[in-house]
């Protein structure tokens, strides 16, 4: 039997979501329960800058239906992003060391500590069986040449038994010389590979379109659009990630996942095309095609505050 296909979009609190996509009127507080009756899940794109409180994420229980999840992701420090001393949980800020350009140095102890944090302050989900995986987003210059995939096992070894999907961003990693050691890597350390619909080229930031099931009760897929120039070259997420999906390619990245789901049981496919409402609109349009209930038709609440 297929896994399931689960369906959200990459953050519910985008500024383009808010324009273009929730109904006039609707508070924010108000927000994420709307969303949930359109989406089974979403990626908390606000925890990629500082660990919430752990009443907001009880709060987040709260407002959202029991089969609804959430795929948390990582604190920047922890993917080798720059991360400035102010994004740390308060408790952390005095012991850690900083560089001359004020950016946090990540350490073992540091990382330990902060993965603490962020497991506490997930425990609400955790509880409500809502938690439905971490993702890991590595900056590109987390780069075979100057790194090895083995610096990750105690942050996985850390985070087990939950679930880790794991996005690699510099293709070298996906070289025909080293692709087969990091499914390889992926596997042992029971980390989903995310596998991703991104713009065409070959330049080292764009990825691939690799597909590989790397533990068998999750694949992730992460839709970034498909304009090479705002992706390479934008300054803004709208410049970088906008696209709006044709019906075509949306059937495509469908039947990557139908393949995924032979293997795997449960796929989530995020849709992080983030310009206005262009990531809601392609994921409700793929539920359509998957032949999944789009859920209510934003119109049709947008018509009620009206």
């Amino acid at each position: 039997m297929a896994g399931r296909v689960v369906v959200g979009t990459s953050s519910w609190a985008d500024p383009g979501f808010v324009e273009d996509w929730y109904p006039r009127g609707l508070a924010a507080r108000e927000r994420l329960s709307w969303y949930a009756e359109r989406f089974e899940a979403v990626e908390v794109n606000s925890t990629f800058y500082a660990v919430p409180e752990l009443a907001t994420v009880a709060r987040w229980d709260a407002v959202t239906p029991p089969p609804f999840v959430f795929d948390v992701k990582l604190h920047r420090l922890l993917s080798r992003h720059a991360a400035q001393l102010d994004s740390l949980p308060p408790g952390l800020r005095e012991g850690a060391v900083t560089n001359e350009r004020g950016r946090v140095r990540l350490t073992a102890e540091l990382e330990r500590a902060l993965l603490d944090e962020i497991l506490e302050a997930v425990a609400p989900l955790d509880r409500a069986g809502k938690l439905g995986s971490f993702l890991l987003q590595l900056t590109p210059a987390f780069s075979p040449d100057r790194h090895g995939l083995e610096e990750l096992e105690p942050l996985l070894e850390r985070l087990s038994p939950q679930r880790v999907a794991l996005e690699l961003r510099h293709r070298g990693w996906v070289s025909d010389e080293r692709i087969e050691s990091t499914l390889d890597f992926f596997e042992t350390h029971r980390a989903a590979f995310v596998c991703v619909d991104a713009p065409p080229g070959e330049h080292v930031p764009i990825m691939p379109a690799v597909d590989a099931v790397t533990r068998s009760d999750l694949a992730y897929v992460r839709v970034h659009g498909r304009n090479t120039e705002g992706y390479m070259s934008g300054r803004t997420v709208a410049e970088r990630f906008g696209w709006v999906y044709a019906d075509e390619e949306l059937s495509e990245i469908a039947g990557r996942a139908a393949q995924l789901a032979e293997d795997a049981g449960e796929v989530h496919v995020m849709f992080n095309n983030n310009r206005s409402a262009d990531a809601p609109t392609a994921a409700r349009r793929f539920r359509e095609l998957i032949g999944q209930n789009p859920g209510p038709a934003p119109v049709e609440a947008q018509q009620r505050l009206l």
